[in-house]
């Protein structure tokens, strides 16, 4: 079999030098500068054990290239050029019949190539492939893979035992690469999709812890999507049968590393990047049903901006992301969507207020389909102290344990709601958000916004365990001393009702008044009359006439409504610490000053 293998870029220039080293037949297609210099003096080829000048034979186009029956086609361009590729290629002769009656091998990122090869091509394999390489100057690459040049996980679309991919993998093995024949491809393509959501991290902002950050942001969405989709990713690393640091990225010695794919091209000025096809996959699985990807849609975006406007890699802020924070509020309407999907969110009913304990009976009288209860008291809090407060944050590993009861999975989409404004149901938003899932919301409105549509009595199923793993710290807390501290720094906010701020009158804990520097910010002003949030233009209207500036910390009487009043924050763009003692912790200290009256 001969390759020929379209698309010279770093992928494309090392298989072909691979396999031209390995004494196989290949041609590579190769436009402009890049190929003019392969063609006139060889491939500049760069390894960790040296450089070779490598004789390629080059072709520009289809059109000095004469098809064989026995030829395999190679696509190694970026996804966005596959389109071209297959209207160029497909119908040119091959022998007595036309280039789509042969194999071709898609060796490409994304999810997309395989499907729209399949339109005209009967036999079409895939690849994940793990292949460090770079190409920055015209008619050199370096190939970075440790002891093997790179890994491809190999596979037939949609499905198939076609004898020649036994042949193709044994070239490729030959000519140095790690490969392993898989028979569910699309995991394996998937599993690479995730750790391509990258790809325009570093091209856009460089690698920092902080962007690294942002990489496990994006990953965490796209799982969600891809579960969303039926899509079980596979974890390269840990599935492989073949050992991948075999093709981990070493120096070169003299070399410049390109990063990315995505960096590279963005490098090289093209004009033209990945995104919409790496990034841009996720959000189209996301719309197709009905999951939110607000970080990877703002990566797409402010992606394609920096290729069109042939910005420098690297160059962009991460801070220009801040407006992709994750939805607080789900409507009714969305909400009953989603639960009629494949992948429908974890519901969870908060039923409590102060004073009366009987949420558990309010469920049994009537819940949301499917719902699961939630005891804030048992589940969201531990035992009452006076030296932590009536509510202080439970362990993570009963948190966890208890979200594990509740469904939660890896990847999960969580609603919760109470009847009461969601006064409530903010606490379980906070803890699971603070706890590290992504996407939780509350139900603008709470059960009263679920309206006529039907509801369940009694206990319920019981959901199928969750796998979920939690991890504290997502979001900020303060310590009684920093909140203390903060009306020096920053603002305070009081959530409880004016006439407890005030002094006035305090029916739970021992002292009455607030925390010396806090501004009274009642939670009931952050709703409108039909119990839904106030719009997020009213809400940061009211903040900023309270005087939000640097950092802002909230306080309520136990580290409940507080977490409302960090919603209704996180919903008018402001991001928020929460006081879990709250004044609870404050009034049991007797060392601890008390203010009264309007004023802070």
């Amino acid at each position: 079999m001969r390759y020929v293998i379209i698309g010279a870029g770093a992928v494309g220039s090392t298989v072909a030098a691979q396999l031209q080293l390995a004494g196989l037949p290949v041609v590579l297609v190769a436009r402009g500068e890049h190929g003019a210099k392969i063609r006139e003096r060889g491939l500049r080829y760069f390894r960790p054990s040296g450089e070779q000048l490598v004789r390629v034979p080059v072709a520009e186009s289809s059109a000095e290239v004469e098809l064989a029956p026995d030829d395999v086609l190679v696509v190694a361009t970026k996804t966005q050029d596959t389109e071209e590729v297959l209207q160029e290629w497909s119908w040119r002769p091959a022998g007595p019949g036309v280039a789509a009656d042969l194999p071709v091998v898609m060796l490409q990122n994304g999810l997309e190539n395989e499907r729209a090869a399949l339109r005209r091509f009967a036999t079409v394999f895939g690849a994940a492939l793990w292949m460090p390489a770079s190409y920055l100057e015209p008619g050199e690459v370096s190939a970075q893979g440790a002891e093997k040049t790179g890994i491809l996980w190999l596979g037939q679309c949609p499905s198939g035992d076609d004898p020649r991919l036994d042949a193709i993998a044994a070239d490729f093995r030959s000519a140095g690469f790690g490969v392993q024949l898989v028979p569910d491809l699309l995991r394996w393509k998937a599993g690479k999709l995730l750790a391509n959501l990258g790809n325009a991290v570093d091209a856009l902002f460089g690698n920092s812890e902080r962007t690294a950050e942002l990489g496990k942001d994006l990953r965490a969405e796209g799982r969600r999507v891809l579960a969303a989709a039926g899509i079980d990713p596979a974890d390269l690393r840990k599935e492989s049968g073949i050992d991948t640091t075999q093709a981990d990225a070493v120096e070169i010695p003299g070399r410049t590393r390109g990063g990315s794919s995505t960096r590279q091209s963005l490098a090289r000025g093209t004009g033209s990047v990945e995104g919409d096809f790496l990034n841009g996959e996720i959000v189209l699985l996301g719309r197709l049903h009905g999951v939110p990807t607000p970080l990877n849609a703002a990566l797409q975006r402010r992606l394609a901006l920096a290729a069109a406007r042939g910005e420098a890699p690297g160059s962009a802020d991460p801070a220009e992301l801040a407006p992709s924070r994750p939805p607080v509020l789900i409507s009714a309407d969305e909400l009953q969507r989603q639960l009629e999907s494949a992948n429908p969110p974890v519901l969870l009913d908060v039923r409590w207020a102060l004073g009366d304990p009987n949420g558990h009976r309010h469920f049994l009288d009537g819940h949301m389909p499917g719902a699961v209860y939630v005891d804030l008291d048992t589940e969201l809090a531990t035992p009452p102290s006076s030296a932590e407060g009536r509510h202080p944050l439970p362990d993570i590993e009963a948190l966890q344990a208890a979200a594990r009861r509740w469904g939660i999975r890896a990847g999960s989409s969580v609603v919760v709601y109470d009847n009461n404004g969601n006064l409530a149901a903010a606490r379980a938003w906070w803890l699971l958000r603070w706890a590290g899932v992504v996407d939780v919301r509350l139900l603008d409105g709470g059960l009263a916004a679920w309206g006529n549509r039907p509801l369940e009595t009694g206990f319920g199923c019981l959901p199928e365990p969750g796998d979920v793993v939690l991890e504290p710290g997502h979001l900020p807390v303060l310590s009684i001393d920093e909140a203390a501290a903060l009306p020096g720094q920053g603002m305070l906010l009081d959530a409880r009702a004016g006439e407890r701020y005030r002094g006035e009158q305090e029916p739970v804990d021992p002292r009455a008044g607030h925390i010396p520097g806090a501004i009274s910010a009642p939670t009931s002003d952050n709703l409108a009359a039909d119990g839904r949030f106030r719009p997020a233009d009213e809400l940061g209207a009211r903040f900023r006439d309270l005087g939000a500036a640097g950092p802002v910390g909230v306080y309520c009487g136990s580290g409940v409504t507080a977490a409302h009043e960090v919603a209704a924050l996180a919903i008018a763009g402001i991001d928020a610490a929460l006081y879990p003692g709250s004044w609870s912790q404050w009034s049991n200290q007797p060392d601890r000053p008390v203010a009264t009256g309007p004023n802070p």
